[in-house]
């Protein structure tokens, strides 16, 4: 990747990929990606974080995914998430996956929507977050991955995210449970079932 885009500093490009690897479904700013090398003692703009990031993405190493008021349906500037391409990659790098699984579930579900032919954002209502909305037709799907619903806390906050959205399209909760639940008209599904496409 390096010699197909004249990057003249890998160390820098590896320590943004890698952070943003470990940030694997959470929301990133340029900032935040200058803040973190700046405590690595590495100067960096944010012009070249950005440029890195391009070229990562269109290396297919990570995808890049918008984020979007669900309610107005209009795209957020700022903070966007991103997803490796192949979760194998974080393994490679030294992160564990098996520390990270709701953000390995939620990088595996991305992937399978866009292999699916989905476009995929990120959606905000209110001050809740939407994992996925994801389109494709003129049809609209609603997405949420978590590893268990273990909690009332965690079955809440899941089926929670969807309050706020008026429309009737399909919304689900993805999980590893092997009975997953279903409530207010939203269904709980495997995930394992989902990518099989059981």
């Amino acid at each position: 990747m390096v010699r197909h885009t004249g990057i003249r500093d890998a160390d820098a490009l590896e320590r943004v990929i890698r952070y943003v690897l470990g940030e694997e479904g959470h929301l990133i700013t340029l900032s935040n990606i200058a803040d973190y090398m700046k405590s690595e003692h590495r100067k960096i703009s944010s012009e070249t974080i950005a440029g890195y990031l391009n070229a990562a993405a269109k290396a297919f190493l990570i995808y890049r995914v918008p984020r979007e008021d669900a309610v107005g349906k209009r795209t957020l500037k700022i903070n966007e998430k991103y997803y490796v391409v192949d979760q194998g990659l974080r393994q490679a790098t030294g992160l564990s996956n098996a520390n990270a699984i709701d953000q390995v579930l939620e990088g595996i579900v991305c992937m399978e929507l866009k292999r699916r032919g989905y476009d995929v954002r990120v959606g905000k209502v209110g001050n809740k977050e939407i994992d996925f909305i994801a389109r494709k037709g003129g049809e609209t799907e609603y997405y949420q991955v978590t590893y268990l619903m273990g909690s009332q806390q965690t079955v809440n906050r899941e089926f929670g995210a969807f309050s706020g959205l008026a429309d009737n399209w399909p919304k689900t909760v993805l999980s590893m449970d092997e009975f997953p639940r279903t409530r207010d008209g939203i269904r709980g599904r495997n995930i394992i079932d989902w990518l099989l496409g059981r």
